[in-house]
Protein backbone atom coordinates (compact mmCIF):
# COMPACT_ATOMS: atom_id res chain seq x y z
CA UNK A 1 0.00 0.00 0.00
CA UNK A 2 1.31 3.58 -0.99
CA UNK A 3 1.89 5.73 1.90
CA UNK A 4 -0.03 8.99 1.97
CA UNK A 5 2.86 11.12 3.05
CA UNK A 6 4.27 10.55 -0.81
CA UNK A 7 1.65 11.68 -2.08
CA UNK A 8 1.15 14.65 0.45
CA UNK A 9 5.00 15.76 -0.24
CA UNK A 10 5.13 15.25 -3.89
CA UNK A 11 6.26 18.53 -5.46
CA UNK A 12 4.18 19.21 -8.27
CA UNK A 13 5.27 22.63 -8.56
CA UNK A 14 9.06 21.21 -9.57
CA UNK A 15 7.06 18.58 -12.16
CA UNK A 16 5.41 21.26 -13.37
CA UNK A 17 8.60 23.61 -13.90
CA UNK A 18 10.22 21.42 -15.81
CA UNK A 19 6.88 20.02 -18.26
CA UNK A 20 6.92 23.89 -18.99
CA UNK A 21 10.68 24.07 -19.53
CA UNK A 22 10.39 21.21 -21.58
CA UNK A 23 8.07 22.57 -23.69
CA UNK A 24 9.42 25.77 -24.62
CA UNK A 25 12.82 23.52 -24.97
CA UNK A 26 10.91 21.41 -27.70
CA UNK A 27 9.78 24.87 -29.36
CA UNK A 28 12.72 26.39 -29.57
CA UNK A 29 14.54 23.30 -31.10
CA UNK A 30 11.98 23.27 -33.65
CA UNK A 31 12.64 26.61 -34.28
CA UNK A 32 16.08 26.39 -34.88
CA UNK A 33 15.95 23.36 -37.13
CA UNK A 34 12.85 23.97 -39.24
CA UNK A 35 13.07 28.11 -39.35
CA UNK A 36 15.74 27.42 -42.47
CA UNK A 37 13.65 25.25 -44.57
CA UNK A 38 16.45 22.13 -43.97
CA UNK A 39 15.47 18.33 -44.78
CA UNK A 40 18.25 16.83 -42.90
CA UNK A 41 18.16 18.98 -39.10
CA UNK A 42 13.89 18.51 -39.38
CA UNK A 43 14.97 14.69 -37.71
CA UNK A 44 16.69 16.34 -34.81
CA UNK A 45 13.80 17.64 -33.60
CA UNK A 46 11.62 14.42 -33.86
CA UNK A 47 14.71 12.62 -32.12
CA UNK A 48 14.34 15.16 -29.63
CA UNK A 49 10.51 14.41 -28.58
CA UNK A 50 11.83 10.54 -28.22
CA UNK A 51 14.38 11.41 -26.03
CA UNK A 52 11.98 13.76 -23.87
CA UNK A 53 9.93 10.67 -23.92
CA UNK A 54 12.67 8.24 -22.91
CA UNK A 55 13.52 11.02 -20.06
CA UNK A 56 10.13 11.07 -18.60
CA UNK A 57 9.50 7.66 -17.99
CA UNK A 58 13.09 7.19 -16.40
CA UNK A 59 12.36 10.53 -14.60
CA UNK A 60 9.13 8.73 -13.15
CA UNK A 61 11.26 5.29 -12.17
CA UNK A 62 13.45 7.68 -10.46
CA UNK A 63 11.26 8.83 -7.94
CA UNK A 64 9.25 4.83 -7.54
CA UNK A 65 11.58 3.57 -5.58
CA UNK A 66 13.66 4.95 -2.12
CA UNK A 67 16.48 7.41 -3.23
CA UNK A 68 18.32 5.63 -0.43
CA UNK A 69 19.42 3.07 -2.14
CA UNK A 70 21.67 5.44 -4.15
CA UNK A 71 23.49 5.62 -1.18
CA UNK A 72 24.61 2.02 -1.18
CA UNK A 73 24.97 1.48 -5.19
CA UNK A 74 26.85 5.06 -6.28
CA UNK A 75 30.34 3.64 -6.22
CA UNK A 76 29.58 0.30 -8.32
CA UNK A 77 26.99 3.27 -10.96
CA UNK A 78 30.75 4.88 -10.40
CA UNK A 79 32.73 1.99 -11.26
CA UNK A 80 30.63 1.63 -14.07
CA UNK A 81 30.86 5.48 -15.57
CA UNK A 82 34.84 4.87 -15.44
CA UNK A 83 34.64 1.75 -17.47
CA UNK A 84 32.43 3.87 -19.90
CA UNK A 85 34.73 6.31 -20.15
CA UNK A 86 37.77 4.59 -20.43
CA UNK A 87 35.84 2.78 -23.47
CA UNK A 88 35.29 6.18 -24.80
CA UNK A 89 38.26 6.83 -25.34
CA UNK A 90 39.39 2.87 -27.37
CA UNK A 91 36.02 2.67 -29.21
CA UNK A 92 34.21 5.78 -29.19
CA UNK A 93 32.98 7.55 -31.99
CA UNK A 94 35.63 10.05 -33.41
CA UNK A 95 33.43 13.47 -34.84
CA UNK A 96 34.42 16.97 -35.01
CA UNK A 97 37.49 16.48 -33.50
CA UNK A 98 37.31 14.70 -30.49
CA UNK A 99 35.99 11.34 -29.63
CA UNK A 100 32.82 11.84 -27.08
CA UNK A 101 30.24 8.88 -28.10
CA UNK A 102 30.05 5.57 -28.12
CA UNK A 103 27.30 3.28 -29.82
CA UNK A 104 25.66 0.13 -29.12
CA UNK A 105 23.43 -1.00 -31.70
CA UNK A 106 20.83 2.00 -32.44
CA UNK A 107 22.06 3.99 -29.66
CA UNK A 108 24.26 6.41 -29.50
CA UNK A 109 25.36 8.11 -26.37
CA UNK A 110 27.58 10.63 -24.20
CA UNK A 111 29.30 8.65 -21.22
CA UNK A 112 30.86 11.71 -19.58
CA UNK A 113 27.22 13.40 -19.20
CA UNK A 114 26.91 10.28 -17.06
CA UNK A 115 29.70 10.94 -15.20
CA UNK A 116 28.66 14.12 -14.10
CA UNK A 117 25.55 12.45 -12.13
CA UNK A 118 28.19 9.58 -10.81
CA UNK A 119 30.37 12.17 -9.38
CA UNK A 120 27.20 13.61 -7.45
CA UNK A 121 26.46 10.35 -6.10
CA UNK A 122 30.13 9.10 -4.69
CA UNK A 123 30.48 12.70 -3.05
CA UNK A 124 27.07 12.90 -1.60
CA UNK A 125 27.29 9.63 -0.18
CA UNK A 126 31.14 10.08 1.12
CA UNK A 127 30.20 13.57 2.30
CA UNK A 128 27.25 12.13 4.27
CA UNK A 129 29.59 9.84 5.94
CA UNK A 130 31.98 12.48 6.33
CA UNK A 131 31.20 15.95 7.09
CA UNK A 132 31.29 17.81 10.59
CA UNK A 133 29.75 21.22 11.70
CA UNK A 134 33.42 21.84 12.12
CA UNK A 135 33.92 21.53 8.44
CA UNK A 136 35.94 19.41 6.01
CA UNK A 137 40.38 19.54 6.52
CA UNK A 138 42.81 18.72 4.28
CA UNK A 139 42.85 15.21 4.79
CA UNK A 140 39.54 14.78 4.26
CA UNK A 141 39.51 16.50 1.07
CA UNK A 142 42.04 14.04 -0.78
CA UNK A 143 39.25 11.19 -1.36
CA UNK A 144 37.04 13.40 -3.38
CA UNK A 145 40.00 15.19 -5.15
CA UNK A 146 40.89 11.52 -6.66
CA UNK A 147 37.17 10.57 -6.99
CA UNK A 148 36.95 14.09 -8.92
CA UNK A 149 40.22 13.67 -10.99
CA UNK A 150 39.90 10.34 -12.44
CA UNK A 151 36.42 11.48 -14.51
CA UNK A 152 38.23 14.63 -15.11
CA UNK A 153 41.41 13.26 -16.69
CA UNK A 154 39.68 10.81 -18.77
CA UNK A 155 36.94 13.18 -20.29
CA UNK A 156 39.47 15.82 -20.82
CA UNK A 157 41.50 13.28 -22.57
CA UNK A 158 38.43 12.66 -24.94
CA UNK A 159 39.03 16.07 -25.58
CA UNK A 160 35.68 17.52 -23.69
CA UNK A 161 37.02 20.31 -21.88
CA UNK A 162 33.45 22.07 -21.09
CA UNK A 163 32.15 19.02 -19.31
CA UNK A 164 34.92 18.35 -17.23
CA UNK A 165 35.10 21.60 -15.93
CA UNK A 166 31.28 21.13 -15.15
CA UNK A 167 32.43 18.08 -12.85
CA UNK A 168 35.08 20.65 -11.06
CA UNK A 169 32.76 23.53 -10.60
CA UNK A 170 29.81 20.46 -9.01
CA UNK A 171 32.42 19.18 -7.00
CA UNK A 172 33.56 22.35 -5.71
CA UNK A 173 29.58 23.44 -4.79
CA UNK A 174 29.22 20.42 -2.84
CA UNK A 175 32.03 20.74 -0.94
CA UNK A 176 31.27 24.14 -0.02
CA UNK A 177 27.89 23.15 0.77
CA UNK A 178 28.74 20.76 3.39
CA UNK A 179 31.41 23.09 4.47
CA UNK A 180 35.28 23.52 4.35
CA UNK A 181 37.74 24.26 7.04
CA UNK A 182 39.13 28.13 6.86
CA UNK A 183 43.00 26.94 6.49
CA UNK A 184 41.88 24.16 4.33
CA UNK A 185 40.19 26.90 1.93
CA UNK A 186 42.84 29.25 1.75
CA UNK A 187 45.64 26.59 1.10
CA UNK A 188 42.82 25.36 -2.00
CA UNK A 189 42.47 29.05 -3.46
CA UNK A 190 46.05 29.53 -3.18
CA UNK A 191 46.76 26.08 -4.70
CA UNK A 192 43.96 27.20 -7.91
CA UNK A 193 45.62 30.30 -8.31
CA UNK A 194 49.35 29.10 -8.72
CA UNK A 195 48.13 26.21 -11.08
CA UNK A 196 46.10 28.13 -13.47
CA UNK A 197 48.92 29.87 -15.05
CA UNK A 198 50.81 26.79 -15.58
CA UNK A 199 47.18 24.76 -16.97
CA UNK A 200 47.68 27.51 -20.41
CA UNK A 201 50.75 25.36 -20.94
CA UNK A 202 48.85 21.85 -21.11
CA UNK A 203 46.04 23.12 -23.47
CA UNK A 204 45.13 21.96 -27.03
CA UNK A 205 45.74 24.73 -29.87
CA UNK A 206 41.64 24.93 -30.01
CA UNK A 207 41.65 25.79 -26.76
CA UNK A 208 44.19 28.27 -26.58
CA UNK A 209 42.74 30.04 -29.40
CA UNK A 210 38.91 29.87 -27.49
CA UNK A 211 40.00 31.69 -24.41
CA UNK A 212 41.68 34.38 -27.01
CA UNK A 213 38.73 34.69 -28.69
CA UNK A 214 36.70 35.16 -25.60
CA UNK A 215 38.89 37.71 -24.53
CA UNK A 216 39.26 39.65 -28.37
CA UNK A 217 36.21 38.40 -30.57
CA UNK A 218 37.31 40.53 -33.42
CA UNK A 219 40.52 39.29 -33.27
CA UNK A 220 39.18 36.84 -35.80
CA UNK A 221 36.09 37.16 -36.68
CA UNK A 222 35.52 35.26 -39.61
CA UNK A 223 37.28 31.98 -37.80
CA UNK A 224 37.55 31.61 -33.88
CA UNK A 225 35.37 34.50 -33.69
CA UNK A 226 32.34 33.65 -35.90
CA UNK A 227 30.63 31.73 -33.29
CA UNK A 228 30.59 34.38 -30.37
CA UNK A 229 30.24 37.18 -33.39
CA UNK A 230 26.81 35.74 -34.43
CA UNK A 231 25.69 34.65 -31.36
CA UNK A 232 25.81 38.13 -29.88
CA UNK A 233 24.14 39.61 -33.11
CA UNK A 234 21.22 37.11 -32.70
CA UNK A 235 20.82 38.23 -29.12
CA UNK A 236 21.09 41.82 -30.06
CA UNK A 237 18.79 41.76 -32.92
CA UNK A 238 15.53 40.26 -30.74
CA UNK A 239 15.70 43.60 -28.77
CA UNK A 240 12.72 43.77 -26.55
CA UNK A 241 10.05 41.65 -27.74
CA UNK A 242 11.99 39.76 -30.18
CA UNK A 243 11.30 39.23 -34.22
CA UNK A 244 8.77 36.53 -33.22
CA UNK A 245 8.28 32.66 -33.18
CA UNK A 246 9.89 30.99 -36.72
CA UNK A 247 10.81 34.56 -37.37
CA UNK A 248 14.63 34.54 -36.47
CA UNK A 249 16.97 35.83 -39.25
CA UNK A 250 20.02 34.41 -37.66
CA UNK A 251 19.03 31.07 -37.56
CA UNK A 252 16.61 30.43 -40.56
CA UNK A 253 19.74 31.72 -42.53
CA UNK A 254 22.18 29.39 -40.88
CA UNK A 255 24.23 32.41 -39.98
CA UNK A 256 24.41 31.38 -35.97
CA UNK A 257 26.41 28.27 -35.91
CA UNK A 258 25.55 24.94 -33.03
CA UNK A 259 22.20 26.83 -33.45
CA UNK A 260 20.03 23.57 -31.87
CA UNK A 261 22.80 23.11 -28.93
CA UNK A 262 25.55 25.27 -27.61
CA UNK A 263 24.00 28.67 -29.12
CA UNK A 264 20.21 27.47 -28.55
CA UNK A 265 19.60 30.57 -26.01
CA UNK A 266 20.76 32.62 -28.92
CA UNK A 267 17.72 31.49 -30.85
CA UNK A 268 15.66 31.85 -28.74
CA UNK A 269 16.36 35.78 -27.37
CA UNK A 270 16.19 36.61 -31.46
CA UNK A 271 12.61 35.25 -31.32
CA UNK A 272 11.37 36.41 -27.98
CA UNK A 273 13.70 39.53 -27.44
CA UNK A 274 14.36 40.98 -23.59
CA UNK A 275 10.98 40.11 -22.13
CA UNK A 276 10.99 36.75 -23.02
CA UNK A 277 14.88 35.74 -22.04
CA UNK A 278 13.98 37.73 -18.59
CA UNK A 279 10.59 35.58 -18.31
CA UNK A 280 12.52 32.27 -18.98
CA UNK A 281 15.35 33.33 -16.62
CA UNK A 282 12.61 33.93 -14.04
CA UNK A 283 11.47 30.01 -14.71
CA UNK A 284 14.86 28.95 -14.44
CA UNK A 285 15.35 30.87 -11.36
CA UNK A 286 12.13 29.56 -9.31
CA UNK A 287 13.24 25.99 -11.17
CA UNK A 288 16.40 26.33 -9.20
CA UNK A 289 14.53 27.48 -5.76
CA UNK A 290 12.46 24.96 -5.63
CA UNK A 291 15.68 22.30 -5.84
CA UNK A 292 16.87 24.33 -3.20
CA UNK A 293 14.27 23.85 -1.05
CA UNK A 294 14.28 20.34 -1.58
CA UNK A 295 17.59 20.03 -0.49
CA UNK A 296 17.54 22.48 2.53
CA UNK A 297 14.48 20.47 3.38
CA UNK A 298 15.63 17.41 3.70
CA UNK A 299 16.35 15.66 6.72
CA UNK A 300 18.61 12.76 6.01
CA UNK A 301 22.22 14.14 5.15
CA UNK A 302 22.93 12.19 1.64
CA UNK A 303 19.66 13.49 0.59
CA UNK A 304 20.60 17.13 1.31
CA UNK A 305 23.64 16.92 -0.11
CA UNK A 306 22.63 14.91 -2.92
CA UNK A 307 19.97 17.01 -4.07
CA UNK A 308 22.24 20.00 -3.68
CA UNK A 309 24.49 18.47 -6.20
CA UNK A 310 21.78 18.02 -8.73
CA UNK A 311 20.78 21.60 -8.10
CA UNK A 312 24.49 22.71 -8.75
CA UNK A 313 24.84 20.77 -12.19
CA UNK A 314 21.83 22.34 -13.74
CA UNK A 315 22.76 25.74 -12.13
CA UNK A 316 26.24 25.72 -13.32
CA UNK A 317 24.41 24.87 -16.99
CA UNK A 318 22.69 27.52 -17.58
CA UNK A 319 25.30 29.64 -16.08
CA UNK A 320 27.95 28.25 -18.72
CA UNK A 321 25.86 28.04 -21.48
CA UNK A 322 24.05 31.46 -20.72
CA UNK A 323 27.37 33.22 -20.51
CA UNK A 324 28.68 31.36 -23.45
CA UNK A 325 26.16 32.79 -25.51
CA UNK A 326 26.49 35.95 -24.52
CA UNK A 327 30.33 36.19 -25.07
CA UNK A 328 30.54 36.33 -21.12
CA UNK A 329 32.46 32.56 -21.11
CA UNK A 330 34.50 30.98 -23.19
CA UNK A 331 32.98 28.47 -25.98
CA UNK A 332 33.36 24.94 -24.23
CA UNK A 333 29.94 23.00 -25.74
CA UNK A 334 28.01 23.24 -22.26
CA UNK A 335 24.59 22.76 -23.34
CA UNK A 336 21.15 24.53 -21.90
CA UNK A 337 19.31 22.16 -19.81
CA UNK A 338 15.99 21.34 -21.16
CA UNK A 339 16.30 23.23 -24.25
CA UNK A 340 19.72 22.56 -25.80
CA UNK A 341 19.25 19.10 -28.60
CA UNK A 342 20.89 16.14 -26.98
CA UNK A 343 19.87 12.68 -25.94
CA UNK A 344 22.25 12.13 -23.13
CA UNK A 345 21.80 15.38 -21.33
CA UNK A 346 17.87 15.57 -21.54
CA UNK A 347 17.99 11.92 -20.08
CA UNK A 348 20.50 12.76 -17.38
CA UNK A 349 18.65 16.07 -16.36
CA UNK A 350 15.03 14.28 -16.28
CA UNK A 351 16.29 11.26 -14.18
CA UNK A 352 17.95 14.09 -12.08
CA UNK A 353 14.51 15.60 -11.50
CA UNK A 354 13.40 12.35 -11.00
CA UNK A 355 15.58 11.61 -7.84
CA UNK A 356 14.36 15.41 -6.72
CA UNK A 357 11.15 14.46 -6.64
CA UNK A 358 11.98 11.47 -4.83
CA UNK A 359 13.96 13.26 -2.15
CA UNK A 360 11.41 15.48 -1.45
CA UNK A 361 8.50 12.70 -1.32
CA UNK A 362 10.53 10.76 1.28
CA UNK A 363 12.08 14.16 3.40
CA UNK A 364 10.32 12.92 6.00
CA UNK A 365 10.25 9.07 6.34
CA UNK A 366 13.19 7.66 8.30
CA UNK A 367 13.42 4.10 7.11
Amino acid sequence: MIDRRLVQNFDWKLLGLTLILSLVGAMTLYSAVTSGKSTIHDVLFYKQIIWYTVGIVLMIFSFLFNYKAIDRWAFIIYGFCVLLLLLVLFFGKYAGGSRRWLIIGPITFQPSEFAKLAVIFVLARYYSKTASTNGLCLSELIVPVILCMIPFVLIVLQPDLGTAMLILLIAASMSLFVKIEKKAFVFIIASISVAIPTIWFFLRDYQKKRIITFLNPEHDPLGAGYHIIQSKIAIGSGMISGKGFLKGTQSALSFLPEQQTDFIFSVFAEEWGFIGCLILLLVFFMFIARCLKISYGSRNPFGAILSFGITAMILWHIVVNMGMAMGLMPVVGVTLPFISYGGSSIIIILTSIGIMLNISMRRFLFD
